[in-house]
């Protein structure tokens, strides 16, 4: 769930705030341009939405009730799935209210806290990310250091960082962002509060803001992403050198979940957001925003749950108490 504004942004002067209202409230217009499918779409969601936060309350549910899952991996997977009911809250449910009352009005405050927590909540699943690569690695790469290296109290610490870090940049950055005068339209047409369509509405210069959010996305995803691939290199470096076939075949089964689950995530990223500026518009942006945002959400489960033995068997114990 991180959304990357930059390749949208067009450094362009606004028109100054004189003589111009500012604004209090903004309008997400989210699908108001198919008025005939509102019942549809709300049912649609409504389903996506209880099926996300199921399924992952089920996988966080069994990671703390097995004992056989006890172990870092499901302790990181457990705190992923907790990320993606919260990162799912925090969009979903406006929009759920907006397509059941037509009212798309959302309070300046409102729209900053929602742009926050989805700001902070990307920053944590990158970087969580990370460190699900980084337990891989040390498990196949250093498995006798492993359960020295990774005790509780050190998976502890990387999920709490991962959880913390983010917190004071983005709220650095939300607060520069709303900082800036919003007059003239108050129409953000997307289904979040995203900063791209609402930079486009502020006031006067916004190329700091820009150049200050490059700058911050370019380091919450790069960096995390390097730190995985460079652990992926050396996994599959040292699963190649095993001997036997069914080591090797269990080995990248431990590692095809997460790896799936990367791939979706900044494979979508990149298709979304680093595609020619010449091909972005406001429908294609918003369905390509809810394909990252919604329903890469719904299949993590299903990759964890459906390529993962462990997963299964516990499932099945507590369907079956």
């Amino acid at each position: 769930m991180l959304n990357l504004p930059f390749p949208q942004m067009k450094h362009q002067e606004k028109p100054p705030e004189n003589n111009l209202t500012e604004l209090i409230e903004f309008v997400l217009l989210d699908f108001a341009d198919v008025p005939h499918l509102q019942w549809l779409l709300f049912g649609l969601f409504l389903v996506i939405y209880i099926i996300i936060v199921l399924s992952n309350g089920i996988i966080f549910l069994i990671t703390k009730l097995d004992p056989s899952l006890q172990t870092p991996m499901y302790f990181f997977l457990g705190n992923f799935s907790f990320l993606e009911i919260c990162y799912v809250s925090v969009t979903l449910p406006r929009m759920l209210m907006n397509l059941w009352t037509q009212r798309r009005t959302i309070s300046l405050v409102a729209c900053a806290t929602q742009m926050c927590c989805i700001l902070v909540l990307g920053t944590t699943e990158c970087f969580l990310l990370a460190v699900m690569a980084y337990d891989r690695y040390m498990a196949i790469c250093n498995p006798l250091h492993y359960p020295l290296m990774m005790n509780h109290k050190t998976c502890i610490q990387l999920a709490a960082g991962s959880w913390i870090s983010g917190i004071p940049v983005q709220i650095g950055q939300t607060v520069q962002i709303f900082s800036l005068p919003f007059c003239g339209s108050n129409l953000i047409d997307h289904f979040f509060c995203d900063i791209p369509p609402v930079l486009k509405l502020a006031c006067g210069n916004t190329f700091v803001n820009e150049m200050m959010v490059y700058i911050v996305v370019i380091l919450i995803v790069t960096v995390p992403f390097l730190l995985i691939l460079i652990s992926y290199s050396k996994i599959i470096s040292t699963i190649l050198k095993l001997h036997s076939a069914t080591s090797r075949a269990k080995a990248f089964s431990t590692c095809s979940s997460h790896l799936t689950v990367v791939v979706l995530f900044f494979g979508s990223a990149i298709i979304t957001y680093l595609r020619p500026k010449a091909s972005h518009s406001a429908r294609i942006d918003k369905v390509l925003s809810l394909f990252y945002t919604v329903v890469t959400l719904l299949f993590n489960p299903l990759i964890y749950s459906l390529r993962n033995k462990e997963v299964i068997t516990a499932l099945r114990k507590l369907l079956c108490k």
